[in-house]
């Protein structure tokens, strides 16, 4: 009987690894799984809630506004909330913000807050459904320039 306590125990106590993906991660914890992009390559959660995950390289996508998110994304995994989140950035108003917490607080609202220092911008969870398509970090950054533009200012 001993044995299989102590297998249990250390069952519990493994990491939680890529047996399920992150969607199915987020979805467990009360989050949307579309919060990481389509290029997830792998992720890891230790006992303390601590989530690395490890994407194909570093990219761009866009919910609301554009984000970015670096080759490794890193955060505290509770119910609800990414906390102290590393790796991600979002576009306001031509600058450049951390995501510093992403929180659910009620599920029911349909709301997402994201922390970005300087304020919390509430979005709906319908943004977040699915995964975004994220893109290289040039392709995005100079499709929107025409080279005409460049020869009327010589």
């Amino acid at each position: 009987m001993s044995s299989i306590l102590t297998i249990s125990a250390i069952l519990v106590l493994l990491p939680f690894t890529n047996s399920y993906s992150i969607q199915d991660l987020l979805r467990s914890r009360g989050l949307p799984a579309g919060l990481f992009p389509n290029n997830v390559k792998s992720y890891n959660l230790d006992q303390r809630g601590r989530l690395e995950v490890y994407l194909e390289g570093p990219c761009m996508a866009k919910f609301e506004n554009r984000v970015y998110f670096e080759r490794v994304v890193t955060a505290n995994l509770s119910y609800g909330g990414l906390i102290g989140v590393e790796g991600l950035t979002q576009e306001e108003l031509f600058l450049w913000l951390p995501v510093k917490d992403i929180i659910v607080d009620d599920p029911n609202s349909g709301l997402i807050l994201f922390d970005i220092g300087l304020a919390h911008k509430q979005l709906s969870l319908s943004l977040f459904e699915d995964p975004p398509v994220c893109k290289p970090q040039g392709f995005l950054e100079i499709s929107g320039r025409k080279n005409k533009e460049f020869q009327t200012q010589r």
